[in-house]
Formats: C-alpha cells, sequence, structure tokens
C-alpha cells in the first residue's frame, strides 16, 4: 500500500493511482524494448542502402508507400499491443522504418563525409534523448498539456511535409527539419512523462511513442547535416 500514490498533486492537476513499482517496470520494459528495436531498425537501413529496394521510392509514390506501411503497422501495433503477438509486430515495423530510412542514409553517405555525418546524427539523437530523459526525472509539473500543442505542430509538420515532397524546396525541408527536431525533442519529454506519471501503463504503446520521437529527431538531425555539411568529392 506504500507505493501506491493516492493523494491528489495540485501541480499535475490529477489522482496519480497507479503503483510506483508499475510504473518503473512499464518505464524499464520500455527502455529494454526501445533498444532492441534499433537492432531491426540498422538492418532494414543496410539492406535499403546495399540494394537499394527503397532508391526508387521518391515523389508521390514514395509517401503512398511510406504512409500506407507506417499507419498499416501503427494500427496493427495497436490491435496486438496486449498480447503476444505487440512485440514482434512493433519490430517489424522498425524494420520497415529502417528501409524508409535508407534512402536518406544512401544518400548522406554519398558525400565523402557521409559516414561521419551519419555517426554525428546519431550521437546528436543520443544526445537529445539523455537531456530529455534527465529532464523528465527531475521536472514534477505534469506536462500533459502539452500534448494537444505538439499534436497540432505535428500536424503542421505532416502537411508542410506532403506539400514540400511535390514542391521539393531545399529551405522548405530546411525549415521543416529544424522545427521537427524542436517538436519531437519536447515529445520525448513528453512521452517520458507520461510514463513516469503513471499516464502511459502498456510499454508497447509507449515504445511506439518514443521511437517515432527518436526516429524524426534522427532523420531530422541527418537531413540538416547533409544540408550543411555534407563535403563532395
Amino acid at each position: 500500500m506504500n507505493d501506491r500514490v493516492t493523494s491528489i498533486d495540485v501541480a499535475a492537476g490529477y489522482s496519480q493511482t497507479l503503483p510506483q513499482a508499475e510504473r518503473q517496470r512499464v518505464l524499464r520494459n520500455t527502455y529494454w524494448l526501445l533498444t532492441l528495436s534499433l537492432i531491426p531498425t540498422v538492418l532494414g537501413a543496410w539492406i535499403g542502402v546495399q540494394t537499394g529496394i527503397t532508391a526508387s521510392l521518391s515523389g508521390g509514390f514514395g509517401l503512398i508507400v511510406f504512409l500506407a506501411g507506417a499507419f498499416g503497422f501503427m494500427f496493427a501495433i495497436e490491435k496486438t499491443k496486449n498480447s503476444a503477438a505487440g512485440v514482434p509486430v512493433l519490430l517489424g515495423f522498425t524494420f520497415f522504418m529502417g528501409l524508409m530510412l535508407s534512402r536518406l542514409i544512401a544518400q548522406v553517405l554519398g558525400f565523402k563525409n557521409g559516414a561521419e555525418l551519419v555517426m554525428t546524427a546519431f550521437g546528436g539523437t543520443a544526445g537529445v534523448f539523455f537531456v530529455m530523459a534527465s529532464l523528465a526525472t527531475v521536472i514534477k509539473r505534469d506536462l500533459s498539456g502539452m500534448g494537444k500543442f505538439l499534436f497540432v505542430g505535428v500536424m503542421v509538420l505532416f502537411i508542410g511535409s506532403i506539400i514540400n515532397v511535390f514542391v521539393g524546396s531545399t529551405a522548405g525541408m530546411l525549415a521543416i527539419s529544424v522545427a521537427a527536431i524542436g517538436i519531437f525533442s519536447a515529445y520525448i519529454l513528453y512521452d517520458l512523462k507520461q510514463i513516469i506519471d503513471g499516464g502511459e501503463t502498456n510499454y508497447i504503446s509507449a515504445t511506439l511513442a518514443l521511437y517515432l520521437d527518436l526516429f524524426n529527431v534522427f532523420q531530422s538531425l541527418l537531413a540538416l547535416l547533409g544540408i550543411f555539411g555534407g563535403e563532395r568529392d
């Protein structure tokens, strides 16, 4: 009974009734599954780069394939998150996302310093996650109100990204990438606080949310590094 929080947190504005031990279990399982999800992502990206299977996925066709695959997998994850099939479906999704990322990675690897840029983007993403995770453990306020504003930001990004697929503006890509890094970095903080405060109780759903945050931060950082730091032979 001692590990159950039943009092109303005035700062949070809601009653936290999930046992502390359960919240820690969800957070621990989320971290483990998030780490595991990197393996099929890297595998998918490697296969995509080596085979060039996604090289033709550009413009509207590429967008359709990506949206159909991503939303199809996310629907399946939502349906299976409480069953034994949830983890394999999530890992299948991360493999698919690695494949989709391979086109950008291949483009960046075409630069003389491409491998260095990819590692820099990876290190930058890890740094963002470390900072947000640290903040999530020390901030006592309820951040659930951030969700609506972040969602609006994502919708604006989504629409802007679709438009830019057809416009092909480098300036547009730059603006979208900078905004995406800010929004999804904030989403990392928000999603971690949801777990810590007991607002998210399913570690598969929690992993999916954090994975998408990290994926978008990494992809946006890599795009920026390719625009500004790519060295041609």
